[in-house]
C-alpha cells in the first residue's frame, strides 16, 4: 500500500499538513519531496501529484533533477531513498540546499534576529549560512566578512554594507575559498559573532566536516571570534564527519530545528550553550 493511503503513519500526517500547492517554487517542491522520501520508502509519481496538485510531467521532471544531483533514485513510476550518505563525502552545495529546506529558512530568520546593528560578523560557507545572509534587510551598518563567494555576491544585494571576501585556494564544491591564504587573512580581522556552518554535530566528538581544509579555516574563524554561533538543522545531531573543527565547550550557541534527540537541549544549556529552537 503506497505512501498516502489512509493507513499512513503519524509521521507523514505531520508532513502532509505542510504540503505546498502548485504554486509554490520548484526548489519549494522538490524539498518537500526530499522531507517526504526521508519518512517513505518508496514516492509514486501518481500520488505526488495528487498531493501536490501538479501535473505529472512536472513531478517527473522535478524527480529527474532531484537523481541527477544524486538526491534520489529513480524507479519506474517513482523515486526510492538514495543509499545513507556518507559523511566523509564532501556534497555539493547544489545538493545540501534541498535538504530541510524550510528548517534551513527558519533557522537562517532566527540567526539573523540574533545580530545587532553596526556588529561585525563572519559568515561560513554553507546553505544555512545562505539563509542569515538573506534576512539582513533590516541593518543598515554591518561589517561581514566571508569566505563564501555565493554569500558575497547575496551580500551585494544590500549595497550599505562593509563586506570583506577572503582569499584563497577556491573549493568549488562549498563556493568557499580555504587555505594558508584565507587563513592569514582572518588573523587580521577581529569579529563580534562567527555563524559557524556545520556538517555533523556531536555532543562527545563536537563540529566536524568532510573537508579538512574548511576544518582548519573554521578552527580560524573560532580563535578571532569573540561568540561563536553554530547555525544547523537536527539532522545533524550524533554525527561524525572525517575532520574535526572545535569541541562543544568553544561554541556558546547553537541555533537549530526542533528534531533535537530527547534531552539534547537540556544536556547542552547545562553545559553553557544558549539553544535556539525553531
Amino acid at each position: 500500500m503506497h505512501f498516502f493511503a489512509k493507513t499512513h503513519t503519524p509521521i507523514y500526517k505531520m508532513i502532509s499538513t505542510n504540503i505546498i500547492s502548485g504554486s509554490s517554487s520548484a526548489k519549494e517542491r522538490r524539498a518537500e519531496i526530499l522531507k517526504l522520501l526521508e519518512h517513505n520508502e518508496e514516492l509514486l509519481v501518481t500520488d505526488l501529484s495528487q498531493l501536490m496538485h501538479i501535473s505529472e510531467v512536472t513531478i517527473r521532471k522535478d524527480l529527474t533533477i532531484l537523481q541527477q544531483r544524486g538526491l534520489l533514485l529513480r524507479t519506474r513510476g517513482g523515486a526510492i531513498r538514495r543509499p545513507v550518505e556518507n559523511l566523509n563525502e564532501d556534497t555539493s552545495i547544489g545538493q545540501k540546499r534541498l535538504f530541510n529546506f524550510r528548517e534551513k529558512q527558519r533557522i537562517g530568520q532566527m540567526a539573523a534576529s540574533l545580530i545587532r546593528e553596526g556588529d561585525n560578523i563572519l559568515l561560513d560557507s554553507g546553505t544555512t549560512t545562505m539563509e542569515i545572509a538573506r534576512n539582513l534587510d533590516r541593518f543598515q551598518h554591518l561589517t561581514i566578512i566571508t569566505n563564501a563567494m555565493n554569500i558575497a555576491v547575496e551580500l551585494m544585494k544590500y549595497e550599505r554594507f562593509n563586506v570583506i571576501m577572503l582569499g584563497g585556494h577556491l573549493r568549488i564544491n562549498s563556493h568557499s575559498v580555504v587555505g594558508p591564504l584565507a587563513i592569514a587573512a582572518l588573523r587580521n580581522f577581529t569579529s563580534y559573532k562567527l555563524f559557524l556552518g556545520v556538517d555533523s554535530f556531536s555532543e562527545t566528538e563536537g563540529v566536524s566536516t568532510p573537508s579538512l581544509e574548511e576544518a582548519l579555516l573554521n578552527q580560524q574563524m573560532i580563535a578571532q571570534a569573540q561568540e561563536v554561533i553554530a547555525v544547523f538543522d537536527s539532522s545533524k545531531f550524533n554525527k561524525r564527519s572525517f575532520a574535526h573543527i572545535a569541541d562543544v565547550s568553544q561554541i556558546n550557541a547553537i541555533v537549530t530545528d526542533h528534531g533535537l534527540p530527547a534531552g539534547m537541549a537540556r544536556r547542552l544549556e547545562a553545559a553553557g550553550l544558549k539553544v535556539y529552537e525553531v
